[in-house]
């Protein structure tokens, strides 16, 4: 008895090729639908599946191959006799390949999540590409791999091809096929449920549930990790497309692991002011915006410098020449190698600037024509033209054993409590909230000393606050000369009053952070001391 194939692919890539090596070799090739006319079509000769259930397709397509004609061909084991004797029983005969992959669901949801003004793909449209019959057959194959060969990737085709020549599909080839069909249609169902659950009603809707379904699929191998010594691949979500995936790279060396993670932190940071300077509010927090005294601020152009996952500069300017210029100043010696980010697009003025240093990265939604010519004529720095915001609302932390899951920390305050004696002058209020956004981004205990919509001195990452206060206040003092910042943000609850006494020796006049401490009134009072405004958020910003 001739051996037999199952074929039956959306992706048509390769399958000619295979099937043509299959029906010269003796195998007889069974198939469904639009695969069946298609290899027909290239002179390859086709069993219909119908002919071998015997029961025709139905429901639009929904039922092709859920029978037992095919799943007992499938599951049943050569060296169990019962098997074999129930087969002939039935009249029912094995099926040694099966060569599917499987409608594309992760592109269709894909188009689910697109921003508003694109065509939106409607709940029941999405639903019609969850493919049924292909990930249960190649269920059944994989589990039995010893007997059935399984395809789900055009990429594996010539293996099984030079395989099937010299006549041995060894076990190991069988088993890691067999693991392959298990991966994706883990991811597969995964995207399913990923899906249904984040359209449910809001009302109803349950934010972390029971089971977190994770739909990963690996878009870069990477020469190494953190360190040279540790393996690393970038792996994206399969069903949806994020800020950073969908970032196309214009020149340059390929993206290493410590340049992704800088990377994504450097475009969360800069588009927290608004994607693209279009003036919306920080964030999504209207209610910021209106703390800020109309008509006292045009800076809506952004731009931060990053440098081992965190901030080494941070600014708004009117255009973005000034944004760039007072990021650079806050820092100009640990920028270098470091990224920049802008939220528009880069012009030749300021890839002129950019051109002087040496630096890893540099991203944006846009170029210049000039602009970028000029930042080509640097051979290993890497160009990323971004296209999005990031949107993804949840962060998942690796540990052993699982991973941690949480909200996106998005919202900035619950309040605006002054606590102090004195008020905060009118003209302070814009680099306060530009603070407390912008602190948000550093390594707690994170303190960001403001002036003019501008990081002056930053400090965080150290096991107490008073240690990251007088590195950001020295470091203001060294950059801002006079007038000093007058505005100091903290991340969390300043614990202790010689904050104070270290922000007061440095000029500071007003001071944001969440409150909550145990000692706030003593701190409350040295603020009075030394006639220092100060805001309670509510809203502490831990970034560990």
């Amino acid at each position: 008895m001739s051996k037999r194939a199952l074929i039956s692919v959306y992706d048509k890539k390769g399958i000619v090729e295979l099937a043509t090596f299959l029906a010269n070799n003796g195998w007889e090739i069974i198939s469904t639908g639009g695969t069946s006319k298609y290899l027909q079509e290239n002179n390859i000769s086709v069993t219909d599946v119908t002919s071998v259930t015997g029961f025709p397709e139905c429901l639009d397509g929904r039922v092709k191959t859920l029978h037992p004609a095919i799943h007992a061909g499938l599951l049943a084991r050569r060296d169990v006799e019962s098997h074999t004797e129930t087969l002939e029983k039935l009249k029912i005969n094995y099926i040694d390949l099966v060569c599917v992959n499987l409608y594309p669901f992760f592109e269709k949801v894909q188009l689910a999540y697109m921003p508003a003004e694109l065509p939106m793909q409607s709940l029941e449209e999405t639903i019609e590409f969850i493919d049924i019959g292909g990930p249960s057959m190649l269920r059944s194959a994989a589990k039995n791999f010893k007997d059935v060969i399984v395809l789900t990737e055009p990429d594996d085709y010539q293996e099984i091809i030079k395989a099937l020549e010299s006549g041995d599909v060894h076990f190991d080839l069988r088993r890691k096929l067999a693991g392959k069909v298990f991966s994706l249609t883990s991811a597969y169902d995964a995207s399913i449920a990923r899906y249904l659950l984040e359209t449910e009603n809001p009302e109803t809707k349950e934010e972390l549930p029971a089971f977190w379904p994770l739909s990963l699929k690996k878009s870069q191998s990477l020469r190494y990790g953190e360190n040279n010594h540790q393996s690393a691949a970038l792996y994206t979500n399969a069903d949806r497309i994020g800020a950073l995936s969908a970032m196309e790279q214009l020149h340059g060396k390929e993206l290493s692991y410590n340049n992704i993670r800088d990377l994504d932190l450097a475009w969360k940071a800069v588009t927290a002011f608004g994607l693209f300077a279009d003036g919306t509010a920080p964030m999504g927090e209207e209610e910021v915006v209106r703390l800020i005294p109309e008509g006292s601020s045009k800076e809506k152009f952004s731009c931060v410098a990053v440098k081992h996952n965190s901030p080494c500069g941070f600014a708004l300017g009117s255009d973005i020449l000034e944004a760039y210029d007072k990021t650079f100043a806050c820092d100009p010696v640990s920028i270098f190698g470091g990224i920049v980010a802008a939220n528009t697009a880069i012009n030749a003025a300021v890839a002129e600037k950019l051109g002087e240093l040496f630096l890893e990265i540099i991203v944006a939604p846009g170029y210049d024509e000039d602009a970028l010519n000029l930042l080509k004529q640097k051979k290993n720095l890497r160009i990323m033209l971004a296209k999005t915001a990031p949107k993804d609302f949840r962060e998942l932390v690796a540990v052993d054993g699982g991973c941690l899951v949480q909200e996106t920390d998005r919202k900035l305050l619950s309040k605006w409590e002054v606590v102090t004696k004195t008020e905060p002058h009118n003209s302070d209020i814009k680099d306060l909230v530009f603070g407390m956004r912008a602190v948000t981004f550093v390594k707690s205990n994170a303190i960001m000393i403001v002036k003019d919509l501008a990081a002056t001195g930053i400090g965080g990452g150290q096991v107490n606050r008073i240690w990251p206060a007088e590195q950001a206040l020295k470091r203001s003092a060294e950059v801002t000369k006079e007038p000093l910042a007058r505005v100091l943000a903290s991340d969390a609850f300043i614990p202790f009053p010689d904050l104070i006494y270290a922000a007061a020796a440095s000029g500071i006049k007003a001071i944001i952070q969440p409150g909550g401490s145990i000692n706030d009134k003593d701190v409350i009072k040295a603020c009075n001391d030394y006639e220092i405004s100060m805001i309670f958020t509510g809203i502490r910003h831990f970034k560990h």
